[in-house]
């Protein structure tokens, strides 16, 4: 079964800047893909892959 990502969203912290991605839904997780050129396509990501990458985030772990 091919899963098509529903609810694509930006974060409302990206502003009007196109440099961006969206997170979308898909049935066991979410999906991301490039804001300036989504016919592009888009990768998915498991629920837990997906959590993990948040707490990552969370925790500072990708700050530069």
């Amino acid at each position: 079964m091919i899963d098509t990502p529903t609810g694509w969203r930006k974060s409302s912290r990206s502003g009007q800047k196109s440099a961006c991605v969206e997170v979308g839904r898909a049935a066991d997780g979410a999906a991301v893909r490039d804001t300036k050129d989504r016919a592009a396509g888009y990768f998915t990501t498991t629920a837990p892959q997906w959590s993990a990458f948040i707490t990552g985030i969370k925790a500072g772990r990708f700050d530069r």
